[in-house]
């Protein structure tokens, strides 16, 4: 496989999503996240990233349509928050996204968090959902194997992607999960990858960086894409968001890949759902 020139996936819809996506927590002002939207849509993102929790979703829309870019070219993510867990409240909820974003359907729509008690109720809408034809694909995010292995057991539709923390501080943690999704054809998205920005100093980043004339984030962002997943990035400035972007033009060795999962330490920057039941 030439991942060099990757650039988009299959998931398991048969549908493809781009393996870079354009994050958008903490961008909480609508006209902040309709202004970085539109701007990732002019340097050459296709993959946007929301949530309802993050109150932006109204901005996200209002990007993509001063974008100009055909809807089709697009890829929309966004995702069903805790307190809007359940059935009935889940359908109501997209119904809602939808109506902030301004849009017919979105490409992907995931449970946010695996809510005790609440998520079996929201996957089955989540199915309604999908077979509707409003959202391409449903997964879910923040879930263990635990959970993941629950779902598969009492559900039709087998999620199209898992989005977790993940990046080479976490990788003996993750390894495991990321293992069990590839074998079920669920695709990993890699929120934080950059670790918000905490180890980008490392010296073993900064040795590997300096070798292949690339910057520690893109560095963590390359090995990210050629662990299988597919990272979310933010940045509300354009430098670095075209910076993001360009890492199809090399490939880390074997070496690189080794030293950089010598990493692992444990590190995490935000929730840990293990442990839920």
């Amino acid at each position: 496989m030439q991942l060099a020139n990757m650039k988009s996936v299959k998931l398991n819809t048969g549908a493809s999503i781009p393996i870079i996506g354009f994050g958008t927590w903490k961008i909480r002002l609508n006209g902040a996240a309709q202004k970085a939207v539109a701007e990732a849509l002019e340097l050459g993102y296709r993959h946007i990233d929301t949530a309802r929790i993050y109150g932006n979703e109204k901005g996200v829309g209002r990007g993509i349509v001063q974008s100009e870019i055909k809807r089709e070219d697009i890829f929309v993510t966004t995702k069903l928050w805790n307190g809007d867990q359940g059935y009935d409240s889940a359908l109501k909820a997209f119904d809602a996204s939808l109506e902030r974003l301004g849009l017919d359907y979105v490409d992907l729509y995931l449970i946010h968090w695996p809510v005790s008690g609440k998520r079996q109720e929201s996957w089955r809408a989540l199915e309604e959902i999908y077979k509707s034809g409003r959202a391409k694909a449903i997964g879910v995010s923040n879930y263990a194997i635990a959970h993941v292995e629950e779902l598969l057991d009492s559900s039709k539709v087998v999620p199209a992607v898992n989005q977790i923390e993940y990046h080479p501080f976490l990788y003996e943690d993750q390894a495991s999960l990321l293992k069990f999704c590839k074998q079920h054809n669920i695709i990993i998205e890699a929120y934080s990858p950059l670790v918000h920005g905490k180890r980008l100093d490392d010296p073993v980043l900064a040795k590997i960086a300096k070798k292949y004339s690339k910057s520690n984030a893109q560095i963590l962002l390359r090995w990210a894409v050629q662990q299988g997943t597919v990272p979310l990035v933010k940045s509300t400035h354009s430098e670095r968001m075209a910076e993001n972007l360009d890492i199809f033009d090399f490939e880390l060795d074997s070496k690189a890949v080794t030293d950089i999962n010598n990493l692992s330490d444990g590190t995490r920057t935000c929730w840990d759902p293990t442990n839920i039941v």
